[in-house]
């Protein structure tokens, strides 16, 4: 589930067939990959294991994570493990807290990630009575797990320092200002979104 190649090219159409910046912004850059991941507590908790640490120290952690717990790393398990398992496992004892956190809230029920609030807000509240989980990674799941095509993560720097350049901006726009910019891209911020990400790194832009 995501938003797919065409479904990116056909949402980033309709913005730059109303806005002459994005459309010259798409032509320079041409359109971005889809980025995709699966829906469910194992991607939030890898987005946990990942957060202030290289992509190969990630990997390494998780690699010990699965031999610890299994493919599937049922929340239960990681529950039943002590501090001393999850540290040999390289899990810090904040991102322990975390993990636990996440984990309490699945095997309770009460955090139901295959029926989040439609309303983006509303999800966004949801994920965030997570621990180690803020609006930005919030934001990010439900943009690449669930594929919500209006999700506009403003506080990414990424996102700023591209719509500044995109918009010849004298300097990169705030959190805010970004949000308020991002308003006349609906309901296809989320495609824009993707397309910042991409046009960040083209010299192109």
């Amino acid at each position: 589930m995501g938003l797919t190649n065409a479904r990116l090219r056909a949402d980033l159409d309709r913005v730059a067939a109303a806005d002459p910046v994005v459309a010259g912004a798409l032509e320079r850059c041409g359109y971005p990959e889809e980025r995709m991941r699966p829906a469910g507590y194992r991607t939030l908790l890898r987005t946990i294991v990942g957060q202030q640490v290289s992509v190969a120290s990630a990997d390494a952690v998780w690699a010990k994570l699965e031999a610890e717990l299994g493919e599937a790393m049922p929340a239960h398990e990681l529950l039943a493990r002590d501090f001393d398992t999850l540290r040999a496992c390289g899990l810090s004892r904040q991102k322990q807290g975390y993990a636990r956190s996440l984990c309490e809230l699945v095997a309770s029920g009460e955090l139901d990630l295959a029926d989040l609030p439609r309303d983006d807000e509303e999800a966004i509240a949801e994920l965030t009575r997570i621990k180690g989980i803020g609006r930005w990674s919030a934001e990010i799941y439900l943009l690449f797990a669930e594929g919500r095509g209006d999700i506009w993560p403003a506080g990414d720097l990424a996102v700023q320092e591209a719509v500044g350049r995109m918009l010849e901006l004298a300097e990169r726009p705030s959190e805010k200002e970004t949000r308020t910019i991002g308003e006349a891209w609906r309901p296809h911020r989320g495609a824009m979104a993707i397309f910042t990400w991409h046009a960040y790194t083209n010299a192109a832009l």
